[in-house]
């Protein structure tokens, strides 16, 4: 399956963008005036092959998957918060269940690791293992645990595109994620560690030398290749990461533009990169987090989020923000009038 979806990205359409600007510079409006949201609709029609790009309904995933090296005291909260969330997610009580029903979006949640029973509705059981090994001893999971991850994010994202999303916002929760985020952007980047380790969950500054001590411990004890990122996955990684990682992928795949939320999710589509470089031309960053890893990860990326609203919970909320100006993007393209649909004088040429 895996070689398969990689198989199928093709880099996205540039040919449309002329067909695109050419409307843009006909609608009532002095040329180049709306920005930024200018140029996020000629993306949209580039990843979607579609010169009236759509992304409505969007599709919201969240993973969720629980980590070994919470056992190191790297968190603020214990383990058993990651199943409890996930019964929040099912009851709708969590702020992407409020920005999702906001936005109009199917909310799917996927249980790809956690430890212990998750069940409601909404919920789909798709395990690898319930959690990964402590990364600071061991290896977090097997090479082929990772691919399998991977997977489940290729096959969520099917379903997305199935049910008839046209974009995907990927979520994810699991108490220390942001350890194991970190600790794949340190391998990623060659960067030291205390510039990339933030307060996560909300631990205190003083945690926070901890928390660098046990990534740094592990980094050596693993030995990452950042040219091997599936390997890395498996050294380092979280079961939910990868599977955000095939879910970028899976949607590609499809065509459906993605919506990248923070920190957790930026990292994920960095590793999705190394897999598959054409994904990049399929990603749109919603926002920029607080956690300092970010801006790290987002110059990997060359990207410039929409959105820097000081957000750091996850979940797919940063993304779900954003999404609107996507929505006002295609719909400038689709429902504002042109200068002889109007009867509005355009612009004099130029002398």
């Amino acid at each position: 399956m895996l070689a398969d979806t990689l198989a199928a990205i093709v880099p996205v359409d540039d040919s449309l963008a002329t067909a695109v600007q050419a409307r843009l510079d006909n609608l009532t409006k002095p040329p180049g005036s709306l920005g930024r949201l200018e140029a996020l609709t000629k993306s949209l029609a580039g990843m979607s092959g579609n010169a009236s790009p759509r992304v409505s309904p969007p599709g919201v995933i969240v993973f969720a998957a629980d980590h070994g090296v919470a056992e190191e005291g790297v968190s603020a909260f214990p383990q058993e918060v990651t199943a409890q969330m996930v019964a929040n997610f099912a009851a709708g009580g969590a702020a992407i269940n409020v920005f999702a029903r906001q936005i109009g979006a199917r909310l799917e949640v996927v249980d790809v690791g956690v430890k212990g029973i998750v069940e409601g509705d909404g919920v789909v059981v798709d395990k690898v293992r319930p959690g990964t090994a402590n990364f600071a001893r061991e290896d977090a999971m097997s090479l082929a645990e990772a691919e399998r991850a991977i997977e489940v994010g290729i096959r969520a994202a099917a379903r997305s595109h199935a049910a008839g999303c046209c974009c995907l916002i990927v979520g994810e929760m699991g108490i220390a994620n942001t350890t194991a985020s970190s600790a794949l952007l340190a391998a990623l980047s060659g960067r030291p560690v205390t510039r990339l380790v933030g307060q996560g969950t909300g631990i205190d500054i003083s945690r926070l030398a901890h928390k660098a001590g046990v990534i740094e411990g592990a980094l050596a004890a693993r030995q990452p290749d950042s040219a091997r990122p599936l390997e890395m996955l498996a050294k380092l990684g979280g079961l939910e990461i990868a599977a955000m990682a095939g879910a970028y992928l899976g949607a590609a795949a499809r065509r459906m533009p993605i919506l990248v939320d923070g920190f957790i999710a930026t990292v994920a589509a960095l590793v999705a990169c190394r897999l598959a470089p054409a994904l990049r031309g399929y990603l749109i960053f919603g926002h920029r987090s607080c956690e300092p890893g970010h801006d790290v990860a987002l110059e990997l990326l060359d990207a410039e989020p929409l959105l820097d609203m000081q957000l750091r919970l996850g979940e797919g909320t940063g993304a779900a923000l954003a999404f609107p100006l996507l929505e006002a993007a295609c719909r400038m393209l689709s429902e504002m009038a042109t200068f002889d649909s109007a009867g509005v004088a355009g612009a004099a040429p130029e002398s």
